[in-house]
């Protein structure tokens, strides 16, 4: 199995590439886990129910015209889900290379920091909807 280090990812929130200014980002996939069992079983049982996805993002803060700051509030302030789609590089989709998509909702929105630090989002947005798997486009 090929390893592989994290240092050019692509991701776009509504449209807008905003991959130049990614610490980090991370999307999270679960599923619920349901008890099924009945009686006279001895072990337990777990059947798949509702499944949910999170996106983890971290952002140099960047105050110009469609960049973060806009980006993000724009998303924020509209209060509906918007576009979201990242790939562990910022290349073409392909097998080695798959694209997550989906809708996020943009329900958080942070500004500021610590003195002598670099000025930084750290946000976490639930999924609406299914989260998308594509090898190809």
């Amino acid at each position: 199995m090929a390893t592989f280090a994290n240092t050019n990812a692509y991701l776009s929130i509504n449209g807008t590439d905003l991959s130049d200014h990614v610490r980090s980002a991370q999307v999270s996939a679960d599923g619920e886990a349901l008890s099924s069992e009945t009686m006279g079983d001895s072990w337990k049982e777990s059947t798949m129910g509702l499944k949910s996805w999170t996106l983890d993002v971290e952002f140099l803060d960047d105050f110009a015209t469609s960049s973060v700051d806009s980006v993000v509030w724009s998303a924020f302030n509209t209060g509906t889900t918007v576009a979201v789609v990242y790939r562990p590089v910022n290349g073409a989709v392909t097998t080695t290379n798959p694209q997550y998509s989906g809708s996020i909702l943009p329900n958080k929105f942070t500004l500021g920091g610590s003195l002598g630090q670099m000025a930084s989002k750290s946000l976490s947005y639930p999924g609406s909807g299914a989260l998308a798997r594509a090898t190809s486009t």
